[in-house]
């Protein structure tokens, strides 16, 4: 019999057996805003069935099991023959397989793909983030490829497909592939016109001998990747199988696996390339142009996984705070943690909404909105990611020293939220990014402007913001050294006219007093004590 001190009292329960995407009010209203009527029964019952696998006490539990039992890396057999292979718990391929099967990588091949994907990768990530990588760069290949019709022909139908068929064997013999990327090298980084890997031509038309070695190159185990190298014409993108048609496997010598902060189920690695066969994709001397589209893909995906881990975050917080009791109430209840809630919630709300939006923008794939894209992207990337880590400390305080245990999961939030902001170019390489679209493309501006001034009357503070926006793209004497600052007003105009049009009146006036008005602190927790915060809380809360 225990003992009567072993008692435990006054301790939430864990937050298990819930549908997840039916509890995040904002991630619901998006998909009924912004998907065809027609689509919309369909998508939700796909959305709640991911939602409610998502929030199940066995899902959970694979996401711990493949954080805590990391891949390893087999180099070679028992025979001293060269594999490079990577091995993964299998709550890992569980997880990824679920992913796969959920149409994660199927964007491209279905009517409001995108938006559809991206509430399910925001759903199925809070699960654990790192099968998000192989789902990402797996979607974000298709356009890259579609630049030559024969490779798309051939490749596409495997990359979106709903199968997931794990092992290495000639992707003609798959159901369904994955894909990986490799650009970054030591020397250059993100300044990949500095790589130095060779392509060297061979006597089949398009195929080349690749020697060089990936600094980091993402999801190992996949079938194929993407990557950069300098041919006769210059820097190019080829398409590398891992292995050939014949069964071979194509020369790709995995030197070690990333030991990351974060992300730990997932495989990241440096490769060597030494004569390692080859296709081209696009022309010569075109790499970035051609696999830019990629990283335009895979940025939106950063936006959506920093959006997913705050909406986690915060869940978690309410959650505990709904059940704990403290100074003679709930948690919840009292003023100054209401407005720490109040905060984070709005937080997150704005990154979902702004994800939402870029999601259908890529659906509507019109003029308009790729010029639209071009600049909300890097501002989009740039700045929900940025408020990812700071929202995941303070999610993580709301649990005081429960929050700071590995078994709470807050650890790993945390050390996952910096990664969106890292991959796929920091944060100073989106800034950069979009004062190339405001010099190059004034299309891009004006349709951002467009966008915004939707909202354009219906808030003094937006207005205002708008205004003095407008003043700053005026003056472009040193815009490089103020770009962040630059960016970071785009992203907060673009997230306030949004929630100004979708959002409930609670929420929008308490982001634009706050964001916009300057009736803000430096910590979360500021916000202006006469709002409704009570109301912005509770359409916080996971109960669904």
């Amino acid at each position: 019999m225990a003992a009567s001190t072993h008692t435990v009292t006054n301790q939430a329960p864990p937050l298990v057996g819930y549908d997840v995407f039916a509890a995040d009010r904002a991630l619901v209203e998006a998909v009924e805003r912004h998907l065809d009527p027609q689509l919309l029964d369909e998508a939700r019952d796909e959305l709640t069935t991911l939602g409610r696998t998502t929030g199940s006490a066995q899902v959970q539990e694979w996401g711990v099991l493949a954080n805590e039992n990391p891949p390893k890396l087999r180099t070679h057999d028992r025979y001293g023959n060269r594999i490079d292979e990577v091995e993964f718990h299998p709550s890992w391929h569980r997880l990824l397989g679920k992913g796969v099967s959920a149409g994660l990588t199927a964007a491209w091949s279905r009517p409001g793909g995108h938006l559809r994907r991206a509430a399910g990768f925001i759903v199925w990530t809070q699960a654990e983030a790192g099968n998000g990588c192989p789902l990402s760069m797996t979607h974000a290949a298709v356009p890259a490829l579609r630049t030559d019709p024969a490779l798309a022909a051939e490749w596409e139908p495997r990359l979106t497909s709903t199968v997931y068929d794990q092992g290495l064997r000639p992707a003609a013999q798959k159901a369904g592939v994955l894909f990986g990327m490799g650009m970054t090298e030591k020397q250059g980084g993100s300044d990949v016109r500095a790589n130095t890997t060779e392509a060297r031509p061979l006597a089949e038309d398009g195929t080349y001998a690749l020697t060089g070695h990936k600094w980091f190159c993402s999801a190992p185990m996949s079938d194929g990747f993407l990557v950069l190298a300098q041919a006769p014409g210059g820097l190019t993108c080829f398409l590398v199988p891992r292995v050939l048609e014949d069964g071979t496997r194509n020369v790709f010598r995995i030197q070690r696996l990333k030991d990351k902060l974060g992300n730990k189920s997932n495989a990241s690695s440096e490769v060597e390339f030494d004569g390692t066969w080859g296709r081209r994709v696009g022309d010569e001397g075109r790499g970035v142009r051609t696999i830019i589209e990629m990283v335009s893909a895979t940025r939106l995906d950063c936006v959506l996984g920093a959006a997913s881990l705050m909406r986690q975050a915060v869940a978690q917080a309410v959650h505990h705070s709904a059940h704990r009791e403290a100074f003679g109430g709930k948690l919840i209840d009292k003023p100054l943690m209401r407005n720490v809630l109040a905060d984070l919630a709005l937080e997150s709300e704005a990154a979902t909404t702004l994800a939402m939006r870029l999601a259908a923008a890529y659906d509507d794939g019109g003029e308009e909105e790729r010029a639209f894209l071009r600049l909300a992207v890097p501002a989009a990337k740039y700045w929900v990611t940025k408020r990812c880590t700071p929202l995941a400390v303070e999610a993580l305080e709301c649990l005081g020293g429960n929050g700071y245990v590995e078994e709470s999961g807050m650890p790993r939030l945390l050390r996952e939220s910096p990664l969106n902001s890292i991959w796929e170019g920091a944060g100073n390489v989106q800034a950069l990014d979009l004062l190339r679209a405001l010099q190059r493309e004034p299309q891009a501006l004006n349709a951002f402007l467009r966008e915004v001034g939707l909202a354009r009357g219906a808030d003094h503070r937006l207005d205002g913001a708008i205004k003095n926006l407008l003043a700053e793209l005026a003056d472009l004497d040193g815009i490089e050294a103020r770009a962040r600052r630059l960016v970071e007003r785009i992203a907060l105009v673009l997230q306030g006219s949004l929630l100004v049009r979708y959002a409930p009146p609670e929420v929008a006036d308490a982001f634009c007093a706050s964001r916009l008005g300057g009736d803000w602190g430096s910590a979360f927790g500021t916000l202006p004590h006469s709002l409704d915060l009570a109301t912005v809380v509770e359409r916080a809360r996971p109960v669904s």
